[in-house]
């Protein structure tokens, strides 16, 4: 519990120094850059406060000039703020559309491009992919946990289809992301932190060319983020749809 209210207590009294100065340099540069860099040093340092460190695996192989759409697994809430900052260059992610009606917390997300989504309304996740795919042709990376929501058990749930019609529609390559430990550090419904030892895997990227068909990438994705887990944590068969250097 102690480390938990430290990482929230050190980014509480982060965010005053934000709103005072990356919020006035980004409304007179029009620039997000620097409010962006603070937010990240700020998410990952409040991670190393809370006695979480993270091995890395496959960081090096990615391209850092290439826009890239990141596809990772959620088992808990620690994993936005571990993950995001490793993402190189700027990402965006999409969002639970209720937290941009939050005032400071929403003009930050905005001024991120962070995508809003509404979990239950189709209409919104249509509207959540052509405003993705837009952000992405402005250069910007997109990172999306693409089950939808976090894993009880740290095992995959069934993998959203939002986010593989985005990758059809924009082309760039798909890196799968596999975060493991997590699930222990933090797991879904408990507030306290345990210290330990985060993996994030960054696997291959599947090129565009070898994307298949819808279900195909869907396949090859689920494939590779579950090859990462723990062996505990892996599937026999796969369920491609919700319809059927330590720092």
């Amino acid at each position: 519990m102690i480390r938990t209210l430290v990482m929230l207590g050190f980014w509480a009294a982060l965010l005053p120094f934000a709103a005072l100065l990356g919020f006035p340099w980004t409304l007179i540069t029009g620039n997000v850059n620097f409010l962006y860099r603070m937010g990240m040093w700020g998410a990952g340092t409040g991670i190393r406060i809370a006695g979480i460190r993270t091995r890395t695996i496959g960081l090096d192989k990615l391209d850092p000039a290439q826009t890239y759409i990141f596809m990772s697994n959620h088992v808990s809430n620690i994993d936005p703020p571990l993950l995001l900052p490793l993402i190189p260059r700027r990402t965006s992610v999409m969002a639970k559309k209720e937290l941009f009606k939050y005032p400071l917390l929403g003009r930050t997300m905005r001024f991120g491009s962070l995508v809003p989504v509404d979990r239950g309304n189709r209409e919104s996740g249509i509207a959540a992919v052509r405003y993705a795919s837009q952000v992405i042709r402005e250069g910007i990376n997109m990172t999306i946990f693409v089950e939808g929501k976090r894993s009880f058990d740290g095992k995959l749930l069934p993998f959203k289809k939002g986010p593989f019609y985005l990758a059809e529609e924009c082309g760039i390559p798909v890196v799968p992301v596999t975060i493991a430990g997590t699930h222990f550090i933090m797991p879904k419904q408990r507030f306290a932190i345990k210290a330990g030892v985060a993996t994030v895997i960054f696997h291959d990227a599947i090129e565009p060319r070898d994307f298949g068909s819808r279900e195909c990438l869907m396949q090859k994705v689920r494939k590779a983020i579950d090859s990462g887990l723990p062996p505990e944590f892996q599937e026999r068969s796969v369920v491609t749809t919700e319809d059927t250097k330590v720092h």
